[in-house]
């Protein structure tokens, strides 16, 4: 059955293409048949091309029949976020001005991605411009998720997620800002990976020195995200904040022992953020498991104050940077996309100045923290998977959200820091949706998170239960 491969780790399925006991074509079929069958049911994939898949799938058991080496994802098929450009391939950022849009080259990520030979499947579905953490537009409408097809899948990766979650992918790419990376994992019971600022260089980018927004790994498995990152990192001359250590030290094994590893556990930040009880009582039980397995948990959390102020400001300034010119269109633009362009045109210099010696100080109040913890978990999101046809929760524990960004503090707060963070499915609530945990670590301590992440994950195996739609 496709499930036997459409299930199998990443790392499995690189293994069997690389021995040739899984052809790439074999694989690609697979996979092409379940989203025939599963595609329709939470709208992923968007724009999907499986003529090309198929004839590149060819060209890769060709290429590894001819003996050519092949690559750490030689085979392995994928479908990238809409907001990621591919030459040739239809690339929407969920707008209708640019609905028909065929960029003419591939960015860095997807370079990279093809380098390595991943299949590319199509498109991943997000929301207008990838803003908000609910993924919803115009051109191809919501994306459900697949354990509730009433719910939010969450956003702005949200088809990857959804994807991951119902088999049709092995490995997804994504990007985060406040969140759009960890928020859908979370939602849809997979692992998504915010990394250091730099550890996944961008190219072409117009604001290269900045490092709120992040690319990163979604996978079914902690393991396999670090696989994916192993390809996608390191570091590359068209980015001037890309860090040198090279991707491959992320590709070996993420075993490690939790004794004595000293974790802060804050469930809502000291107060700072409001939290449902439901995600709160899932996720208390979660953090039992760490002290299960030898670590030393008490219950702390970071200064934050200031973060609020920096994450707010250099969103809207790079949204007024990156996006102001689409004002002149703003009638086919989100009200909230309008809403946080024109924030960013007010700002001035003096309020631009004061985030960042904010973000200075914040970063040393962090680094701090983490002399005394090596690991701080928290919730990924607030609220369980809400509403589909609501545009935000409208409220979270009673107190009111006013914005679409209100309800992902716990995600954006953490965004600021420039820490890496990763979400990991962490249990479900009684209604059986799940809810994510998310752990952070100091500052470029990407490969520790991973490791405690993986030894979670092994502990507790919540990423083992699929969605009700697959079954059968």
């Amino acid at each position: 059955m496709d499930s036997d491969l459409c299930y199998a780790s990443a790392r499995e399925l690189a293994g069997w293409l690389r021995a040739g006991e899984l052809s790439a074509v074999e694989l690609t079929r697979a996979h092409l048949d379940r989203i025939e069958r599963l595609n329709p049911k939470v709208n992923a994939i968007v724009t999907l091309v499986p003529e090309q898949a198929l004839a590149a799938a060819r060209d890769a058991d060709r290429r590894l029949a001819a003996g050519a080496e092949p690559g750490p994802l030689h085979g392995i098929p994928m479908a990238h976020k809409d907001t990621h450009d591919t030459a040739g391939i239809r690339t929407t950022y969920g707008s209708p001005l640019l609905a028909e849009n065929v960029p003419e080259r591939d960015e860095l990520l997807i370079e990279r991605l093809k380098a390595a030979g991943v299949i590319t499947l199509g498109k991943t579905n997000v929301p207008e411009f990838a803003a908000g953490s609910h993924t919803v537009n115009p051109v191809f409408g919501a994306t459900l998720n697949p354990y509730d097809l009433g719910k939010s899948a969450g956003g702005s990766s949200g088809g990857a997620a959804a994807a991951l979650a119902c088999g049709m992918q092995p490995l997804a790419d994504g990007s985060d800002m406040g969140g759009s990376l960890r928020n859908p994992a979370s939602f849809c019971n997979v692992v998504g990976f915010r990394p250091s600022p730099g550890r996944v260089p961008t190219w072409p980018d117009p604001m290269a020195w900045a490092t709120l927004a992040v690319q990163g790994p979604m996978a079914r498995t902690v393991a396999d995200a670090a696989l994916l990152l192993s390809v996608l990192a390191g570091p590359d001359p068209r980015s001037p904040i890309a860090i040198a250590e090279p991707g491959s030290l992320f590709a070996g094994s993420l075993e490690r022992e939790l004794r004595g590893l000293r974790v802060a556990w804050s469930p809502d930040l000291g107060g700072a953020v409001p939290v449902e009880p439901v995600v709160r009582d899932v996720l208390e039980r979660a953090v039992r498991v760490f002290s299960d397995l030898g670590a030393v948990v008490s219950v702390d959390c970071p200064d934050l104050s200031g973060a609020e102020e920096v994450f707010r400001t250099l969103r809207a300034w790079q949204f007024a940077c990156g996006l102001g010119p689409l004002l002149a269109h703003r009638d086919r633009l989100k009200p909230a996309l309008v809403w946080n362009i024109e924030q960013g045109l007010t700002l001035t210099s003096r309020d631009i100045a004061e985030a960042e010696v904010l973000h200075t100080i914040l970063f040393h109040r962090v680094r701090e923290f983490f002399e005394r913890y090596d690991i701080l978990l928290l919730p990924v999101s607030q609220v369980p998977p809400f509403d589909v046809e609501l545009e935000y929760p409208e409220q979270i524990a009673g107190e009111p959200m006013h914005t679409y960004l209100d309800w992902m503090r716990s995600a954006y707060l953490v965004s600021a820091t420039g820490s890496p963070a990763l979400a990991v499915p962490g249990g479900f609530t009684t209604a059986w949706l799940p809810v994510g945990l998310q752990i952070v670590g100091p500052h470029r301590a990407d490969r520790l998170v991973l490791e405690v992440g993986h030894a979670f994950e092994q502990a507790t195996g919540f990423g083992t239960v699929r969605p009700p739609i697959t079954a059968g």
